[in-house]
């Protein structure tokens, strides 16, 4: 270890200026906060569009998720149609019964109650999947309440058209 000499007497020593951040400096800050900038610029876009993408999509008719059924695979979606009269089979797990929509049927098995409102011949939606030839569901949500119905009889319309 090398100390440096004393200083010879009657000198004031001054220590070194620190130098200055030039224009090179300077630039080098302003391009780290450009660049955290760029990078909470993508991550806030991100965010949007993966939300905003998950609730356009509310659900799908019958027809639309079977035009889609390749593409859907085994991803959670909401099926949309009506109840097939005739079709509704309550099981251990929960009802199997059959939703149209379009011209178009799909089977569904749900585990769990069904809504107390859930019948035949009314709007649902279904949250589940495809599983073969059936839609596998763990949630029905009634669209309508036969009250809504009864008092509103030129607002609904079943599927095929027809007023209800």
């Amino acid at each position: 270890m090398t100390v440096a000499p004393p200083a010879p007497p009657g000198s004031t020593s001054v220590p070194p200026a620190p130098e200055s951040p030039g224009p090179r400096g300077r630039q080098s800050h302003r391009l780290r906060y450009v660049g955290v900038g760029v990078v909470l610029a993508a991550a806030f876009a991100f965010l949007l569009v993966k939300g905003l993408g998950s609730s356009l999509d509310y659900y799908l008719t019958v027809d639309q998720a079977l035009h889609q059924k390749a593409t859907l695979g085994t991803r959670d979606f909401r099926l949309e149609g009506v109840v097939v009269p005739g079709t509704v089979h309550n099981t251990a797990a929960g009802v199997d019964f059959t939703v149209q929509s379009n011209g178009a049927s799909e089977e569904v098995s749900n585990i769990g109650t069904p809504p107390q409102l859930f019948q035949p011949n009314i709007p649902v939606v279904v949250v589940g999947h495809f599983s073969g030839d059936q839609f596998d569901s763990n949630q029905i949500l009634v669209k309508h309440s036969s009250s809504y119905i009864a008092a509103h009889p030129n607002r609904v319309t079943a599927a095929n058209g027809t007023k209800r």
